[in-house]
């Protein structure tokens, strides 16, 4: 099939970087379109394990809705917009942060062996190698501050580095890594000893 002059295929659409899409987008709405087809399934993913699946398709079009909306502000300079939209959907899940608390106390009442639900940090429970550690896992994420649970999630769960989450958050890189070392170290003492974002660790200094 031939394309016109000035039109892009699918293919070099693709290769195309977010940055670029999202420039483009702003005279053609139709393409951020190509934005939620790259990302819509780990941004779901990443909020179905904070709150739930139930809440979790609601607020990733929520996201996507607000990232299309805000896109005239978006920085180019940034070719990846995974740590902007992960940083809009850790926004917007901070208005169900009980809901979030409750979803890991409750899960960490559950029963080991539980077929139906997703594990808390089936990365993490890897690495650690312990039985147990879903439940024990679930419930120090519930006693976690926000922020410092924000940070340790995507980090462990949206697989952000230091600089990507602090970009996400609009923080410094220094309050990363302080919120991360204090949080590690509740979660440390609740798994014996295991950290749960260690396997991060060699990314973040990349």
């Amino acid at each position: 099939m031939t394309v016109g002059p000035g039109v892009l295929t699918r293919e070099e659409r693709r290769e195309e970087s977010d940055a670029r899409v999202i420039e483009r987008s702003r005279d053609e709405p139709e393409l951020f379109a190509v934005l939620f087809d790259r990302h819509a399934d780990t941004v779901h993913r990443y909020v179905a394990r904070r709150l739930g699946p139930e809440a979790a398709e609601d607020l990733m079009a929520e996201t996507f809705t607000t990232a299309f909306q805000r896109r005239h502000t978006y920085d180019l300079e940034r070719a990846d917009a995974r740590p902007w939209l992960f940083g809009i959907a850790t926004n917007l899940a901070s208005r169900h942060r009980r809901a979030e608390a409750r979803r890991f106390k409750a899960l960490s009442r559950l029963p080991l062996a539980v077929e139906h639900e997703e594990p808390v940090a089936d990365r993490a429970v890897a690495r650690a190698g312990a039985t147990g550690v879903r439940r024990e896992l679930a419930a120090a994420l519930s006693g976690l501050s926000a922020r410092h649970r924000d940070v340790v999630l995507l980090v462990a769960w949206a697989g952000l580095d230091y600089e990507e989450v602090a970009h996400a958050l609009g923080v410094p890189v220094g309050t990363v890594r302080s919120r991360l070392h204090r949080a590690r170290g509740r979660l440390r003492e609740a798994l014996g000893g295991s950290d749960p974002t260690a396997f991060r660790e060699a990314d973040a200094h990349a």
